[in-house]
């Protein structure tokens, strides 16, 4: 497959992102180059298609993605891969506020570290973050799994839902109605399997397991102290 140069510079975005779906339709390699961290890149993109972010990337790269294989280089801003549906999104660096937000599958792989509500809303599918997940990361999280090596901030897990945080390394605090649990073995190596093929599988982890203490799924609209907090 070889492999084409798109030039984003002060192009409209959405010229860009139209010669970009019309490339992915021909299963191409696609290099993206002056990104300039420009907004809205590389939107709702179909399978069997591999794009190369060089430098970095404004907010909601990769949003609605449907199956392709996006890599950038360096830095994602907001909502990378919001809403998408399968596919993978790798970031060589730091990733901003959101990131999968309210997405059902696919997974997305941050190097560095995330910014605040990492995996909000989200219903499916896989977050892997080498380094620390910021404030409040998990929020309302359905389904899916956040998978932390580098530790977690303030609020993990906040009104989680019947999604999973696992955290390697320090959490600076925890939400509100959460449980914090050993996990099995056999859940154990479900997570290692989701790491080995990125060469992060180590079985000499302490793994804590962030699930849901399910008050809220059942409160009552009287009983302030279970919600006035969220």
């Amino acid at each position: 497959m070889s492999e084409i140069i798109v030039e984003v510079g002060d192009r409209h975005i959405r010229e860009i992102n139209e010669e970009i779906q019309d490339l992915c339709k021909k299963n191409s390699k696609i290099r993206i180059v002056n990104s300039l961290s420009r907004h809205n890149l590389g939107i709702g993109l179909p399978p069997n298609c591999e794009l190369y972010f060089e430098g970095s990337v404004g907010y909601f790269c990769g949003g609605l993605n449907t199956g392709a294989k996006l890599t950038i280089e360096r830095n994602a801003g907001w909502a990378l891969g919001e809403g998408m549906s399968d596919g993978m999104i790798t970031v060589g660096g730091y990733a901003g506020m959101s990131v999968g937000a309210a997405m059902i599958g696919g997974t997305i792989h941050v190097k560095g570290d995330s910014g605040p509500r990492c995996g909000v809303a989200m219903k499916g599918g896989n977050i892997i973050v080498e380094g620390k997940i910021g404030y409040q990361s998990g929020f309302m999280a359905h389904s899916g799994k956040i998978i932390a090596l580098g530790g977690a901030g303030e609020s993990c897990a906040d009104a989680l839902w019947a999604g999973e945080v696992w955290v390697a390394g320090p959490i600076d605090g925890l939400g509100v109605d959460v449980n914090v649990i050993e996990p099995t073995a056999e859940e154990v190596l479900e997570v290692d399997e989701i790491l080995k093929p990125l060469g992060l599988q180590d079985s000499s982890r302490d793994w804590r397991k962030m699930v849901s203490g399910q008050r809220l799924w059942y409160f009552e609209s009287r009983d302030a102290n279970a919600w006035l907090m969220i």
